[in-house]
């Protein structure tokens, strides 16, 4: 695996004197986790960027080589001139030199060179090859910012994807001029809210509602609407994804989109004659491949085979995912408005809450499996799709007692001794089993917790944090994601479709170790040490 250092202060590289004390035990010690956590409390500042390492921030290693040039874009809307002059003050000039500023052209689209999408406060990135600032990502960051009391920090991405919504109509898959046609799963009014507990800053809330109605408005309006009532992931493009040209390869330098083809080429699939996705006589991907491509990575769970192969049909789908954080935002926006002042529209925002409830409950709930599903709206059933989604409604408080029970009987389908898997199928997809990534042991245990299941999200996240700790303490890094099945980061020979590198860093997971720790009773604590 390529690990790209630049991305990793000398500080994390250092050799760790606790790490080094017990390097082949089964048991790690109290001060191993300490050191973790130090290590955690620096990425973060490893990790940020801003104006004044500018040119850290636009290099963009999926697209370029060292030494090349950056482009970074100013909003059309915005003062450039201002920008300019702000950057002038904040960069170094040999730094300002390797960067070139370009004004976008109104309705730019995706259809302009790769560059760096202006932001005016500091953010932190994932890690590794991902050096821009992510939609969901930055969420579970936040979580993790505001546990490490990082609030300033915290503050400055909410006001990053405020300005988003302002000045390109949406929060962005991330901050990269190839990411103007989709957003990513939507968590901004769980950061509003996140950032004004700490702060109670009213006049900031009530200057963020415009933004917040404006991009509810992007899910519930348009092609993101659907007539079941219910949302779904679209993205405007067409075509294939240009990030996943220019970096998705493996070592015989064929793209994700070449080792599909050459699948569909060579597989039949019962059930799915994948006539719509791949054109035989042409030997090509179909148009309606691409687009739903696309919108599988506005849902960030890519890939899997969780709507169909390749997610191939997922814009045929209402995710149970998409809507239960829609949920959320309509049962926000009324805490908000109430919190403002504003009973009556936080009373409209509530109905809104309400109506989507009743729909999710009717439509995506399987009595007989005592799961949550994706609803197929075309045909007007679920898929039986067993995935760790399921707890979201446990999460967003959508499932009444007896579901949330039913959902926790489940909980076998998922759960490994490295925390809970993604689903119950190996497909050779980094989304499915056996992998197990952080902000869903988030999502799962605090939907369990919700409903009075403390034991299950102690173990599930003793479960995660041990094998997170194992692996940091043997390779003194965090990575995206970890085999839970086989408690390791080891995970390349499993991954046949997307990209099989496994990115240090890393924001979320990092974000996670902090939180679920957090959350853990004594008991639970001496527990994560049990790295066998």
């Amino acid at each position: 695996m390529k690990i790209h250092l630049l991305f990793l202060s000398a500080a994390l590289l250092s050799p760790l004197s606790v790490v080094a004390e017990n390097p082949g035990s089964k048991t790690a010690t109290p001060a191993q986790v300490e050191e973790i956590r130090a290590y955690i409390k620096g990425a973060w500042k490893t990790l940020t960027r801003s104006n004044a390492s500018l040119a850290a921030a636009a290099f963009d290693p999926k697209f370029q080589k060292k030494g090349d040039r950056s482009t970074v874009y100013i909003p059309a809307d915005e003062d450039s001139a201002r920008v300019e002059s702000e950057l002038k003050k904040a960069m170094k000039p040999e730094d300002l030199a390797s960067i070139e500023l370009k004004t976008m052209p109104k309705d730019a689209g995706a259809g302009i060179a790769p560059g760096l999408l202006y932001l005016p406060k500091p953010y932190v990135v994932p890690g590794g090859r991902f050096n821009e600032m992510y939609g969901w990502d930055s969420y579970f960051i936040l979580v993790g910012l505001l546990r490490d009391d990082e609030l300033d920090l915290a503050k400055d991405m909410t006001d990053n994807f405020l300005y988003e919504v302002r000045h390109y109509g949406e929060v962005l898959n991330a901050n990269r001029s190839y990411y103007l046609t989709r957003s990513q799963p939507p968590f901004l009014s769980e950061m509003v809210l996140g950032v004004y507990g700490k702060t109670k800053d009213k006049a900031w809330l009530e200057a963020s509602v415009p933004a917040l109605e404006r991009y509810y408005r992007y899910w519930t309006e348009g092609p993101h609407q659907t007539e079941s009532g219910l949302s779904r992931y679209f993205d405007a493009g067409e075509g294939p994804a240009p990030e996943v040209l220019a970096d998705e390869k493996d070592a015989a330098g064929r793209t994700h989109y070449d080792r599909v083809k050459e699948f569909l080429k060579t597989h039949q699939i019962p059930d799915y004659p994948l006539s719509k996705e791949y054109d035989a006589k042409a030997d090509e991907l179909t148009p309606f491949f691409y687009k739903n491509d696309r919108s599988m990575r506005e849902s960030g769970f890519d890939p899997s085979d969780r709507f169909g192969p390749f997610n191939s049909e997922v814009i045929d789908f209402n995710p149970v995912c998409l809507n239960s954080l829609l949920y959320r935002m309509e049962s926000e926006m009324a805490e908000i408005e109430k919190e403002l002042g504003h009973p009556d529209k936080a009373k409209a925002w509530s109905s809104r809450a309400a109506g989507r409830k009743e729909r999710m409950n009717a439509l995506l709930w399987s009595e007989e499996d005592g799961l949550y599903y994706d609803y197929n709206f075309t045909q007007k059933a679920v898929r039986r799709y067993p995935f760790v989604t399921t707890f979201y409604p446990l999460w967003a408080g959508i499932a009444d007692d007896k579901r949330a029970a039913r959902v926790r009987a489940n909980l076998a389908k998922f759960e490994r001794p490295g925390g809970l898997q993604t689903s119950v199928f190996q497909t050779g997809k980094q989304w499915d089993a056996p992998f197990a990534w952080a902000p869903m042991q988030i999502i799962a245990a605090d939907g369990l917790r919700r409903y009075g299941f403390k034991e299950d999200a102690d173990r599930v996240s003793t479960e995660f944090l041990s094998v997170v700790l194992k692996e940091f303490i043997a390779h003194h890094a965090i990575k995206e994601k970890y085999d839970a099945a086989h408690r390791s980061s080891d995970i390349g020979a499993g991954i046949k479709f997307g990209y099989s590198s496994n990115e240090i860093g890393f924001g979320w997971t990092n974000a996670a170790f902090e939180e679920l720790y957090s959350k853990l009773s004594d008991k639970g604590k001496k527990l994560v040490l049990n790295i066998e």
